[in-house]
C-alpha cells in the first residue's frame, strides 16, 4: 500500500492511477496499457498518432561504434540558494512517462528551448528494443515478450535513439519508466527487490543493444544507462522499499513515484521523494494529482468529452496549475511536479494546457524550469530550506 494513502487528499487524488500510450507497430500487443483496477475503470486511450519525418536520420552519424555515450542525467546550470527577494527559487519540475511519440519529443524540446527549460523524460525500455527480439525480456509472472506497451519496430528505434541523444546535448535528463507497465493486481505490486533488480536489468540491456539489434549492425547506445538517476514506476506502484533497495544499490538519487503534497521534497529509503502533489481540480472540490491521466479521471472519468468541450476542459487545467504555484509562492517556494505522457488524451486538453502553463510560467522571474536531476543539485548544494 501506498504510505500516504492514511491521507484522505491523497487518496482522493489517486482514484484513476495512470496510463501510458502503447507504441504504433505492436502487433500482437494489447492495444491499451495496464491500470489498477481498484482505481481505474476499463476505458481505451485515443491512439497517439506517429511521426513521419520526410527523411530518416542516419543513426550511425550519431551513435557512433566505440565512443562513449553520455549520461542519462546532465546537469548543466547551478542555480543560487535564494533570490533577491530573500526565497529559494520556485522549482517547476516537468517530467514525461513513457516518452515514445516522435512528434511530441520535438514539440516538448522546441517549447523547452523557447522558455529555458529542462525537462525529465522516464524512458520504458520497449521504446528502444524491436519487436522481432521481444522474448528476449523476461518480466516475472508473465510470458516471454509480454509488454502491455507493445514494443518497437526499426525505424522508429533508431530514430527515438537519435532523439534521445540530442536531447541530452540539450540539457535534459533520461529516467526509467522501467518495461512491459504492468499495472493492477497482476502487475509490479507484488515484485521483490530481486524481480526489480531483474526489471531494471532488462531496460540496461534495452538501451544498450537495442538500436544495434534493430539497425542490424554495430551501434553505440543513445545514453549510459547505467548513469539513470532517477526512476517513476508504471501507475505509481510498487513495493517502495523493495524497488528502492535496488535503485540506491544502483547509485540512484531520487524516486518520482509516490502521490504527496506541495511541500520541500525529503529523503525516504535513501531517496529524495519527488512526488506527484494532490491538488484540488480548479472549480471543484476534487482532488487529483498533478499527471494528466488524473486530471482526465477527475474531469471525465478518462473519456473521451466532445471536441467543443476542449477549451473549457484545458481552461480548467490551467487554472489548477495556476492555483498550484500559486500555493506553492505562498508556502515558501516548495517545488511543482508535474507529469504528462506522450499523448493527445481528450482532444489534447493536457498536453495543451501544459505548453501554454510553460510559456507563462517558466519565463517568471522566481522560477526555474529544472529537471529533477538539476533539483537533486540543488537541493544537494543548499539543503532543504527551514532545516
Amino acid at each position: 500500500m501506498l504510505r500516504l494513502l492514511t491521507c484522505s487528499a491523497v487518496v482522493a487524488a489517486l482514484v484513476g492511477g495512470c496510463a501510458d500510450v502503447p507504441l504504433d507497430g505492436a502487433a500482437g500487443q494489447p492495444g491499451a496499457p495496464g491500470t489498477a483496477a481498484s482505481q481505474t475503470p476499463s476505458r481505451t486511450p485515443s491512439k497517439t498518432p506517429s511521426a513521419t519525418p520526410s527523411a530518416t536520420p542516419e543513426p550511425s552519424a550519431t551513435l557512433t561504434p566505440g565512443v562513449k555515450p553520455p549520461s542519462a542525467a546532465p546537469v548543466t546550470r547551478s542555480f543560487p540558494a535564494k533570490l533577491k527577494n530573500g526565497k529559494p527559487p520556485l522549482f517547476v519540475v516537468i517530467s514525461f512517462d513513457g516518452a515514445g511519440d516522435l512528434t511530441l519529443w520535438s514539440q516538448w524540446r522546441s517549447l523547452a528551448k523557447q522558455v529555458d527549460a529542462r525537462m525529465t523524460f522516464f524512458l520504458s525500455g520497449p521504446y528502444l528494443y524491436p519487436q522481432e527480439r521481444r522474448t528476449d525480456y523476461k518480466p516475472p509472472y508473465k510470458k516471454p515478450g509480454a509488454s502491455d506497451i507493445g514494443w518497437g519496430d526499426t525505424d522508429k528505434v533508431l530514430r527515438r535513439a537519435v532523439v534521445l541523444r540530442q536531447a541530452i546535448a540539450e540539457g535534459h535528463e533520461i529516467g526509467t519508466h522501467a518495461n512491459g507497465h504492468f499495472c493492477g493486481k497482476d502487475g509490479i505490486a507484488r515484485w521483490t527487490g530481486a524481480q526489480w533488480a531483474g526489471e531494471l536489468n532488462a531496460f540496461d540491456l534495452m538501451v544498450r543493444t537495442g538500436p544495434a539489434l534493430a539497425a542490424g549492425k554495430a551501434l553505440a547506445p543513445p545514453f549510459d544507462p547505467g548513469t539513470v538517476m532517477g526512476m517513476r514506476t508504471p501507475c505509481l506502484e510498487g513495493n517502495r522499499p523493495a524497488y528502492r533497495a535496488v535503485m540506491k544499490q544502483r547509485g540512484m538519487l531520487y524516486d518520482a513515484s509516490e502521490p504527496g503534497y506541495i511541500a520541500w521534497p525529503k529523503k525516504e529509503d535513501g531517496l529524495w521523494n519527488f512526488p506527484l502533489q494532490s491538488v484540488q481540480l480548479a472549480g471543484t472540490h476534487k482532488n487529483t494529482l498533478t499527471m494528466d491521466y488524473n486530471l482526465w479521471y477527475a474531469q471525465t472519468e478518462a473519456h473521451e468529452a466532445p471536441a467543443a468541450h476542449a477549451p473549457a476542459l484545458k481552461a480548467q487545467v490551467l487554472a489548477t496549475y495556476r492555483m498550484a504555484l500559486a500555493r506553492s509562492r505562498n508556502g515558501g517556494n516548495p517545488p511543482l511536479f508535474l507529469g504528462n505522457h506522450f499523448n493527445r488524451w481528450n482532444n489534447s486538453v493536457y498536453s495543451d494546457a501544459l505548453t501554454s502553463f510553460v510559456k507563462e510560467t517558466c519565463t517568471q522571474a522566481d522560477v526555474r524550469c529544472v529537471s529533477n536531476v538539476e533539483l537533486v543539485s540543488w537541493l544537494t548544494k543548499y539543503g532543504v530550506p527551514g532545516r
